[in-house]
């Protein structure tokens, strides 16, 4: 997210106002819903996580223990157990 100035943005009577309520503060103004886009859908992480997830637990089911993933994969036993939890529950 970048900051834009309202001077380059909006009329000068919407600045006024707003002024009333936060002078020279920082606000944040949310997106419409119609706007709003889930979680890693403007990049390609959420599928590099996918494919990382995947791995653990085909690495699991071959036989690695949790520990021993969670080294490989510079993560802790809590988010390896949760990762081969969900992909387990996908996998049926």
């Amino acid at each position: 997210m970048s900051y834009k100035k309202a001077h380059n943005l909006l009329p000068a009577e919407l600045i006024e106002l707003i002024q009333k309520y936060v002078d020279g503060e920082y606000i944040y103004i949310p997106r419409k819903k119609d706007n709003k886009q889930g979680w890693g859908t403007s990049t390609a992480i959420r599928r590099e996580l996918d494919i990382r997830n995947s791995s653990i637990y085909k690495d699991y089911l071959s036989g690695m223990d949790i520990d021993t993933l969670g080294r490989k994969y510079y993560l802790s036993s809590k988010s390896i157990q949760r990762i081969v939890l969900k992909e387990k529950r996908t996998s049926f």
